[in-house]
């Protein structure tokens, strides 16, 4: 997410260009939500075909294949190319990157679909989209200035890893929760500090450059994991199991 701020100095504000920050936020969103619809839509296409699920599973002992895992950790190793080459990476490039990782995050997202019930992820979505939505106007209206409160976010967000991997050797249910409710919190913070950084980028980029298109795809980038996150965060709460 750091990323984002290279090349780019924040404005004083009250200097803002709120028009160009808007036209901005508005590519960003529709990036994200295209996206999130591709995730979803690769998601069901693997959940509702055994053939492409047994190529992600061994359907008889329940544990990955190595194309599985292959699948399962590209996304992280594409949003760190994207982040490593955002100054050398064409704006067209990064946007073939971008889909790649909406389409492989969702395929290693089909297994929701064999631990939770449709309708219950159909309601953790609706829940994560009403959230989302509201920390998002919350991030772009404000005149709060939110960077001390992103710094406490990103603190959070490192204990999260840290005890999620301690919980993957302890195996407790409590601290699992314990993470997720931490998590719905972290994420729900982001949401609002994310948007309300992108909208003050978006006010200094040059309108149609290929800077402002490659920014673009990293800030629909950010928003889209604030929002997964959130998601399986909130799954954790909502779902009901098979």
């Amino acid at each position: 997410m750091n990323t984002l701020n290279k090349g780019f100095n924040y404005v004083e504000e009250g200097k803002e260009t709120y028009p160009l920050a808007t036209t901005f936020m508005s590519g960003v969103f529709l990036w994200m939500f295209l996206a999130l619809a591709m995730s979803a839509a690769t998601a069901w296409l693997f959940a509702s075909n055994t053939e492409l699920m047994s190529m992600l599973y061994n359907m008889e002992t329940g544990g990955m294949s190595l194309f599985g895992w292959i699948v399962m950790l590209a996304p992280l190793g594409l949003v760190i190319w994207m982040s490593a080459g955002f100054r050398r990476m064409s704006a067209s490039t990064m946007v073939l990157v971008f889909i790649l990782f909406a389409v492989l995050l969702g395929a290693s997202l089909s297994s929701i679909f064999l631990l939770y019930t449709s309708a219950s992820i159909a309601k953790t979505f609706l829940i994560t989209a009403g959230m989302f939505g509201t920390m998002a106007v919350v991030g772009y209206t404000t005149k709060t200035d939110l960077t001390k409160f992103g710094s406490l976010m990103f603190m959070g967000l490192i204990g999260i890893i840290i005890a999620s991997v301690v919980n993957m050797f302890l195996r407790s249910g409590t601290m699992d929760y314990i993470i997720s409710f931490i998590g719905v919190l972290v994420f729900t913070g982001l949401t609002a500090y994310d948007v309300q950084k992108l909208k003050r980028i978006g006010s200094q980029v040059t309108a149609g450059s290929e800077a402002a298109r490659k920014v673009t795809i990293m800030g629909a980038l950010t928003l889209y994991l604030d929002f997964i996150n959130l998601f399986l965060f909130l799954l954790r709460f909502f779902g009901n199991r098979k």
